[in-house]
């Protein structure tokens, strides 16, 4: 079993930064581990993924803003979040999956909210 909990989202003004954090447990680190947002109304979008390897890939999006990252221990997961915009509000969410579908996931965290206002 995975456990996934995130954390660090809150409200920010546009253009600022943040940076959320998924701690796993469950042996996590040995699947894809994503993040992915859901706005209001809107469907569950990808936003970055890191493989077991290190390998890293980004929604067009998000590139160049966002960087997702894990500590050496593998038990963090990161995404530092910079000049954020209004259309980012969301809350985000970490999951963990078996391959790199990019709106997979086989574990799911709860979710942390972000807002940023205009």
């Amino acid at each position: 079993q995975v456990q996934l909990v995130e954390s660090g989202g809150g409200s920010v003004q546009a253009g600022g930064s943040l940076t959320l954090s998924c701690t796993a447990s469950g042996r996590a680190f040995n699947y894809v581990m994503k993040w992915i947002r859901q706005a209001p109304g809107k469907e569950r979008e990808f936003l970055a993924h890191i493989t077991w390897g290190g390998s890293t890939y980004y929604a067009d999006s998000v590139k160049g803003r966002f960087t997702i990252s894990r500590d050496s221990t593998k038990t963090t997961l990161y995404l530092q979040m910079n000049n954020l915009k209004p259309e980012d509000t969301a809350v985000y969410y970490c999951a963990a999956s078996i391959d790199e579908s990019l709106l997979r996931g086989d574990y799911w965290g709860q979710g942390t909210r972000v807002t940023v206002s205009s």
